[in-house]
């Protein structure tokens, strides 16, 4: 028997089948899906690879393989085929992402190892060891105060014995060599959720408009069949309960669930939910900020059935769930959800092709839907759209305010804060209730320019202006992580008038301490949740009432509630309208909405000001009205207009390289190649050009632009084009391929 394998590489010539004879002794342990360890080429150390197909024999001549290990099923081979060939990259990268964590490493000694710890037993007979008590034997009253200890907590530690008993390890020890005790080492589970402490809740009761969406769903599980669905429904309308109720029914039946939510910081809250409702044992949670360790331990738990739900970030949608039931997308417009590395993969899209496979519904919920999910749902009926127009809990949506900055600037205000925003901050404050202060950019200052002759501090790796961070005092990428000391003469003209400009998180805290110096803040941005469970954190501390004001980026944008929270205000509005990207419009109504939904969520009213240099955007003034569909009017029509996305594909085809000739002579042939391939009337190919960032990390980036519909042809067309280029063996030049990126500025 041969078996064909994919070898676990990045590298381009290798993404093929290569041939490798089955040994007699192996063949019942070989199956499409087994990790197996094969000797390739002329390295002297053997190399893992997936078995991807077997056959009778082989054309060549061919080695053995060395040794069989636990693989992947049939369906995970098949999902990573597909994903190879739709996101253009290696089969092995997408198997990659359905290994069990911690064991990606060839070498068997560097993977994760199950934890194990050793615990103390009796050896003997209690009635054995009481009578060697009785007649004198053991006359150490410690060590019969340890011997009754044990007697009573079997599977206890020595450390555990030592505290309390007030013992030492040496009186244990000696008790273990007289064969009174034993050590007995046993596995222990790394579960990330053993500290979380929830009261237990009971299904709530659903508004009318709930149990239509709970009723439309509970249908496809109890008919075994496929259905994608768009939960559509306003901030605080109890799109989770919703949630909770459709996983209840698909655990009674004996299924399991997915559900995936976009940041990490979201996780908490989330859980808290879900392990009130279901409890502990029948709850995974997958996501970056855990240990491997703890990541491999939850994935076992996972493919051994023990975890009915999993709560988790994109990856998640890779677990290896038993008998799933649904799949559940909370947020669903958010961006985290596509890759940004290879593979560039789309978890929707992924969770859309596993749920087909599986003949199970998927839930996607959103106060505010990606323009695209939304276009599919209303105008072609792809997605059955479900609607919830009403809070849960029947309080009003916050009253929202639009502040003028330009107007401000001109009544002499060069405060961060509008006027309005400080009155309603200093309001709060006097009434002990909480406020929320977003703003989209961390650090302190933005760029950092000599006055004098015009000159900007710049990444010495990157094309890139560098932030400026108060409270580490240095200047740092947020690109490639370069970090250097602060500038204080200009190294162009020699100048003192070296100027701070722009603002961030840091900026903004330390504003808020000048103004209200009695109020208690917090700051939740990437620079504050570096540490293990340092977001959970921040969040509890604000709920629980230790802060009156939450500062932070996009984290505290999504899916938080907290109670005494009545004001939230929104810095500069404008920052994300003024990026080169045609979704600006629809990120910047997204993000307002979201946040402006923080605000009032209990009995209590709300209140949102949005301070902006451009009022009468049209998605500011709908975010005002917390008017998605007027929003989705204006837009849709003018991506109609102009073709973008729902009406057409953005495919990049991105070049990375450290030699800047080589990179053109690649862009350019990579032009010809599609210009002669694609159809001229179905694509529209614009000519190669330096991206918007034409450096990163000392590479030169280069990037083609194609406007189209991306079909199956397309699809084959560009696999086609990959093969030629790297055919061609440009050493220094990377290619990659991504359709409709999140970010059409900085591309991987």
């Amino acid at each position: 028997m041969v078996a064909e394998v994919i070898i676990n590489s990045t590298a381009k010539k290798l993404n093929r089948t290569f041939d490798y004879n089955i040994p007699k002794e192996l063949e019942d342990m070989v199956f499409i899906g087994s990790k197996v360890l094969v000797p390739f080429g002329r390295f002297k150390t053997l190399e893992e690879a997936h078995v991807v197909g077997i056959k009778q024999s082989s054309e060549f001549e061919i080695k053995d393989i060395a040794k069989v290990e636990t693989g992947l099923t049939d369906k995970q081979i098949e999902l990573a085929n597909w994903m190879a060939k739709r996101y253009f990259c290696n089969v092995s990268e997408c198997i990659k992402l359905m290994q069990t964590p911690g064991t990606r490493t060839k070498n068997v000694n560097n993977r994760i190892q199950e934890k194990k710890i050793n615990v103390v037993y009796l050896k003997k007979d209690f009635d054995e060891i009481s009578f060697d008590i009785e007649s004198g034997k053991i006359k150490s009253d410690k060590q019969i105060r340890i011997l009754n200890f044990v007697k009573d907590n079997e599977g206890c530690t020595i450390p555990e014995i030592e505290a309390f008993t007030d013992c030492t390890r040496a009186i244990v020890n000696t008790l273990i060599k007289n064969e009174y005790l034993e050590l007995v080492e046993k596995n222990i589970e790394r579960n990330p959720l053993n500290s979380k402490k929830v009261d237990s809740t009971q299904n709530l009761k659903l508004t009318d408009e709930q149990e239509k969406a709970f009723n439309k769903v509970a249908e496809t599980i109890d008919n075994n069949k496929y259905e994608q669905f768009l939960l559509y429904g306003v901030t605080g309308s109890g799109k989770t309960e919703v949630y909770l109720q459709l996983i209840d029914k698909a655990i009674k039946e004996n299924k399991s669930a997915i559900v995936l939510v976009p940041e990490i910081s979201l996780t908490p809250q989330m859980l808290d939910r879900f392990i009130s409702r279901f409890g502990k044992e029948k709850i995974a949670v997958l996501h970056s900020k855990l240990s491997i360790g703890e990541r491999h331990d939850e994935w076992e738990r996972i493919k051994d059935g023990k975890a009915k739900i999993v709560i988790g970030a994109r990856s998640a949608i890779f677990a290896p769930v038993q008998n799933l039931g649904i799949i559940i997308i909370d947020e669903e417009h958010d961006s985290s959800y596509k890759s940004e590395a290879s593979p560039k993969y789309n978890a929707k899209e992924v969770a859309k092709k596993i749920a087909k496979e599986a003949k199970i519904p998927l839930l996607l919920g959103s106060a505010t839907p990606d323009l695209t999910t939304f276009y599919n749902a209303k105008e072609c009926n792809k997605i059955t759209l479900l609607e919830l127009t009403k809070r849960a809990n029947n309080s009003n949506l916050p009253k929202v305010e639009i502040v003028d900055l330009k107007q401000e600037l001109a009544n002499g205000n060069r405060s961060m804060l509008s006027n309005d925003l400080y009155q309603a901050i200093e309001q709060n404050l006097k009434d002990k209730l909480q406020t929320i202060l977003f703003l989209n950019r961390r650090g302190y200052s933005t760029f950092i320019m000599c006055r004098n002759c015009g000159y900007t501090v710049k990444c010495k790796n990157c094309n890139i202006s560098m932030t400026y961070h108060s409270y580490e005092n240095k200047l740092k990428c947020h690109y490639c992580g370069y970090e250097e000391k602060l500038v204080k003469t200009c190294p162009e003209c020699g100048s003192d008038k070296i100027r701070y400009f722009g603002t961030g998180t840091q900026k903004l805290e330390q504003e808020i301490h000048k103004q209200f110096s009695q109020a208690k803040t917090i700051r939740m941005d990437v620079d504050t949740v570096t540490k293990k469970n340092s977001h959970e954190e921040i969040l509890n501390k604000f709920k629980n009432g230790e802060a009156d004001i939450l500062i932070g980026t996009q984290m505290v944008v999504k899916g938080h509630h907290f109670p005494k929270v009545t004001l939230v205000g929104v810095i500069a509005a404008d920052s994300s309208l003024n990026i080169d990207d045609y979704r600006a419009t629809e990120r910047t109504f997204q993000i307002l909405t979201q946040v402006a939904g923080r605000a009032g969520r209990e009995n209590l009213p709300g209140k949102v000001i949005i301070q902006s240099y451009n009022p009468e955007n049209f998605s500011i003034q709908n975010a005002q009205k917390q008017n998605y569909e007027e929003f989705y009017e204006t837009e849709i029509a003018l991506r109609k207009q102009l073709k973008y996305p729902p009406f057409c594909d953005i495919i990049i085809i991105g070049f990375n390289s450290i030699n800047e000739e080589e990179i053109k002579k690649v862009s350019n042939l990579a032009y010809e190649i599609a210009t002669k391939n694609l159809d001229n009337e179905e694509f529209k190919i614009f000519k190669p050009m330096p991206s918007p960032i034409d450096k990163i990390q000392n590479k030169f980036r280069w990037r083609i632009i194609i406007k189209g519909n991306m079909n199956e042809k397309a699809n084959e067309t560009l696999n086609e084009l990959l093969k030629t280029l790297y055919a061609k063996d440009y050493k220094n030049t990377k290619i990659t391929i991504d359709v409709n990126p999140n970010n059409m500025v900085w591309l991987r």
